[in-house]
């Protein structure tokens, strides 16, 4: 691949043209009007606009993206994350152009999309999965379920992700009431109001396994993720290795992820996403077939490029190293950056007006925007990815504190007092936290 097309926008776009830079590869950035003047779009070699400001104008319409992409020459198309990057239309129609799509190929996407299909295949490869049901049809029978299994539990959009379309409910009540809305919402955002039920896991961890596999029957891990700092089910800190799993935990979770991938024969970057209880019993979630938002973790972790990764096994390389020749070199952790009130959570659109923060040894910055650019309305608000990286988790952690003490941005507002509670909290700083620890926060 010589020209590889971006099809998203922000800080993933320019995260993937740093790497097809250094590797000599030309890169086309499609845009929309909002984002005419953003970074990314001057930082490709060329840059296609492909509609109007709204999602479903522009980065969601398949075949202007295609088009561009043909037009333009491309023989790789990178998906980033979010927007088209799960959806294996997609997938299928860059592949029948005769483009590369960089990630893993649309029947494993399609398979892993419906978490009740997921669900199955894992049982079937014996990998242990929440208590829970198959699809749900009326609220009958999900109360019948919910007693079958006992409160609490979740009830979840079978093609749901990012914690939209899910809810906890914890008697027969909150499930009458929030049934039709989590099927109508489903639908709205997924275009499947499929629903199921899972057993809800008290005093849980959210952690991930990085995993990647080639084209050859290869599959190894990059270590774990802990994701359990989260509002809303989406997560906001992620950090590796995990203050919570013993040595013996850890392991038995990499051979499982292991397992779960090469159960669907996967290749390319992707997470096996797991819910762990107080005694480190663990159960799978979802399989996400893509690059993660929390990528740059593992990369500071082991000092790999996950991008040249997937780039070098869509071209039909074997993975450039294996299992034993991978090791976990530092403490890293993530904070991501967004553009919104701190206390309610609600977006914060607007200019910019000022934007400086440190840049030293063991700071990373992904960031889409720069001083007096706008964050819209029309996509996700993230400013920033802000790694911190050091050889112990406290080293790591006292770089976060001085970063965040004196980051400086106006115009907007951001989540930026938040990570000062959370650095400032005495169960964090020990890493003795669940997915509920904001709510108590």
């Amino acid at each position: 691949m010589q020209r590889i097309l971006i099809a998203n926008r922000g800080e993933i776009a320019l995260r993937i043209i740093k790497t097809c830079t250094e590797m000599g590869i030309e890169t086309i950035a499609v845009y929309s009007d909002a984002d005419q003047d953003m970074p990314f779009v001057k930082a490709a070699t060329k840059a296609v606009y492909i509609g109007d400001s709204p999602v479903n104008k522009s980065y969601l319409q398949v075949e202007n993206i295609l088009q561009a992409a043909i037009s333009e020459r491309a023989d790789g198309i990178h998906p980033g994350y979010g927007f088209l990057s799960e959806n294996p239309q997609f997938a299928e129609k860059v592949s029948e152009a005769g483009i590369t799509f960089i990630g893993p190929d649309s029947n494993t996407i399609q398979l892993m999309g419906d978490k009740i299909v997921s669900r199955h295949v894992m049982e079937s490869a014996e990998v242990p999965v929440v208590p829970g049901s198959s699809g749900i049809k009326s609220k009958e029978e999900a109360i019948s379920v919910a007693y079958e299994i006992g409160f609490p539990v979740m009830l979840k959009a079978s093609s749901g992700g990012g914690g939209i379309g899910m809810v906890l409910c914890e008697n027969e009540e909150t499930i009458v009431k929030n049934f039709d809305s989590i099927r109508t919402r489903a639908k709205a955002y997924f275009g499947s109001d499929a629903v199921f039920i899972e057993k809800y896991i008290p005093n849980a961890r959210h952690i991930e396994v990085q995993i990647f596999g080639d084209n050859y029957g290869n599959v190894i891990h990059l270590f774990e993720r802990d994701c359990s700092i989260q509002r809303r089910h989406q997560k906001v800190v992620e950090e590796s290795p995990s203050p919570f799993m013993s040595e013996e935990g850890r392991l038995k979770l990499y051979e499982t992820a292991i397992k779960a991938a090469k159960a669907v024969n996967y290749k390319n970057a992707g997470t096996i996403e797991f819910i762990v209880d107080e005694n480190e019993n663990f159960y799978f979630l979802e399989m996400n077939t893509r690059l993660q938002v929390e990528h740059p973790v593992t990369e500071q972790v082991t000092g790999l490029d996950l991008v040249k990764w997937q780039i070098l096994v869509s071209r039909g390389k074997q993975l450039p190293l294996s299992q034993h020749e991978i090791v976990s070199k530092c403490h890293a952790i993530e904070f991501r950056l967004y553009a919104e009130d701190p206390v309610r959570f609600l977006p914060s659109p607007g200019k910019i007006t000022k934007l400086k923060w440190e840049d030293s040894e063991g700071i990373r910055v992904d960031s889409g925007y720069t001083e007096n650019g706008t964050v819209t309305p029309f996509y996700d608000p993230m400013i920033a990815k802000c790694i911190f990286y050091g050889v112990s988790r406290q080293e790591s952690l006292s770089k976060a504190v001085k970063f965040f003490n004196h980051i400086q941005i106006e115009g907007i507002k951001t989540n930026a007092p938040l990570f000062q509670k959370i650095l400032t909290s005495d169960d964090f700083q020990k890493g003795n936290y669940t997915t509920g620890f904001l709510s108590k926060l």
